[in-house]
């Protein structure tokens, strides 16, 4: 099965391992989208806004699908899922929190930025792969998104 949609899935993960992981888990559900990983919450705003390195990036390359951490370095995912909801650019782009952690906290401070969903990484590769290919099919294939504003 091949999933492909107009855009890139950005992927916002300073963990190597979590890294391959999702990377391992796309390739074996057959998802072809473009994946750009961002290693911090500050790489990822300027990935997003087309600034710093990023820079003159084509509106083209926006994302489909973002899915972001909490923890990480410069600008932790609380701050950047705010940033991207403040913004006409990136406000309906779909988020959802690809996470460790089970606090409260962080769920409801997840939704109250406007996560589209949080989900808990499972530790079982199977389990995650299974995750990976509901995501993606709902987000990228059935998942109706505004158009974009640049």
């Amino acid at each position: 099965m091949l999933f492909m949609s107009q855009g890139v899935i950005l992927l916002v993960e300073d963990n190597p391992d979590d890294e391959a992981l999702t990377r391992r888990a796309l390739e074996k559900n057959g998802i072809v989208n473009p994946l750009i990983v961002t290693r911090d919450g500050a790489e990822a705003l300027d990935f997003l806004f087309a600034r710093g390195a990023h820079a003159g990036r084509s509106p083209e390359g926006d994302p489909a699908l973002v899915l972001l951490d909490l923890n990480l370095p410069k600008v932790d995912g609380h701050k950047v899922l705010l940033e991207m909801r403040a913004q006409p650019r990136t406000r309906h782009t779909p988020v959802v929190i690809l996470t460790t952690s089970l606090h409260e906290e962080d769920l409801l401070r997840a939704y109250n930025a406007g996560c589209n969903s949080y989900l808990r990484k499972p530790d079982d590769f199977k389990e995650f792969t299974q995750t990976m290919q509901r995501l993606c099919g709902y987000w990228l294939r059935l998942n109706q998104t505004p158009p974009r504003k640049r």
